[in-house]
């Protein structure tokens, strides 16, 4: 496995950080962020994005992508990671796309993937009912009903569903929470009636709602692949999300990274460069192995995708990638602000914000724990 990009990764890869270093810095995410914008992102620049391609990387040809794969989306994640950039890119073209293609029914992805790759929908994927990661613990109901189902849960940290149009519902069909079986995938337009929401203000400025539904009618249409039987291909659909934020978790962690040792660089205290202290240079090499590591964990479990892995050898990869990819920007951002001083504590430098996104971060698909211990799990450790 060659763990090194080809010319195309490369030149969309250097493409993605002109893009977002010139029009989508740090400073927009702090524009966004203090004009409390409704949206929480810049739809013209979205797209823009669309214009590019973005939308359709990793959708089949067929469907109206470009059929790039998983590598070319996750040098794009990883760009925008670098900046902390704000748009519908990871919760739509990574979440909701993998949703669709995986567990959708050949009419859902004729009618929807498309319209990804235009940017005419957005999707969110409403999964989370308590403060930790755990699908097996789906308490949300989905009853059967003369004309289809009635949702009743409450889903938190649902990401970007201020700005959705629709929802991939992950509810429970049948058995008790806890197990994987009666599992069931639903396709919910937002304004259906029974539907609530309520805008969680992130640390990160991440967009995050809580989503109520009570007694909310959906078709029978509206079930993606087979009633009670949405575990397996929900875990995959998790895997790929877990492995896309890693790669945006790479991105931010050597931005915090390259920031810090040109802060130290630059920084005179006592009289001599910070740079020039032994330990602040152990300590950011430190930094600087880990970051190469995350590089070929990351790599690999793309590379993974593209290469068509699934069930429980692509949950190993993607358990690997977020649990070292945690452990790594925790690292990384600490050590960020520590080295930078009392200005990094202030809310005027920017590296502050890459703090911020790695707590968040960790928490979003599961943390470090959870995925430590399914990968023992998996292992069967």
């Amino acid at each position: 496995m060659a763990l090194i990009l080809n010319e195309e990764q490369q030149l969309l890869s250097d493409s993605a950080k002109e893009f977002f270093t010139k029009k989508m810095p740090v400073s927009q995410l702090r524009e966004l962020r203090d004009s409390e914008a409704e949206k929480g992102y810049s739809e013209p620049l979205w797209e823009e994005m669309i214009a590019l391609g973005w939308g359709g990387i990793a959708i089949s040809e067929e469907c109206g992508g470009l059929g790039f794969g998983y590598q070319g989306l996750g040098v794009v994640l990883e760009e925008s990671g670098r900046t902390l950039a704000a748009s519908p890119l990871f919760s739509t073209c990574v979440l909701g796309a993998s949703a669709i293609a995986l567990a959708g029914s050949e009419q859902q992805k004729t009618e929807l993937l498309p319209l990804i790759v235009t940017g005419d929908l957005l999707l969110a994927l409403a999964l989370e009912e308590s403060a930790t990661h755990g699908p097996k613990r789906t308490r949300t109901s989905a009853t059967k009903t003369a004309n289809g189902f009635q949702l009743n849960g409450k889903k938190t940290f649902v990401l970007d569903a201020n700005i959705a149009n629709k929802y991939i519902v992950v509810a429970r069909t049948s058995e008790q929470p806890g197990s994987a079986a009666g599992l069931t995938l639903f396709l919910v337009d937002v304004d259906s009636a029974g539907i609530s929401l309520e805008k969680r203000k992130m640390v990160d400025s991440r967009n995050a709602c809580t989503v109520t539904f009570k007694d909310v009618a959906v078709p029978g249409s509206a079930v993606m692949g087979t009633v009670d039987q949405a575990y397996d291909a929900l875990e995959d659909i998790l895997s790929i999300g877990q492995i896309g934020l890693s790669a945006e978790m790479l991105g931010s962690m050597q931005e915090a990274f390259e920031r810090t040792v040109e802060y130290i660089k630059t920084r005179v205290q006592f009289d001599v460069h910070l740079g020039s202290f032994q330990v602040l240079q152990h300590r950011a090499a430190q930094m600087y192995t880990e970051i190469e590591l995350c590089k070929s964990v990351v790599m690999t479990a793309l590379t993974a995708l593209d290469d068509g892995e699934t069930g429980n050898a692509l949950a190993q990869h993607a358990s690997l990638a977020k649990a070292k990819l945690t452990e790594a920007f925790n690292l990384v951002s600490s050590e960020a602000i520590q080295m930078h001083g009392g200005i990094g504590m202030t809310d005027e430098e920017e590296i502050g914000f890459f703090l911020k996104r790695a707590r968040v971060a960790e928490h979003t698909l599961g943390d470090i724990r959870y995925h430590q211990n399914r990968f023992g799990e998996l292992l069967e450790i």
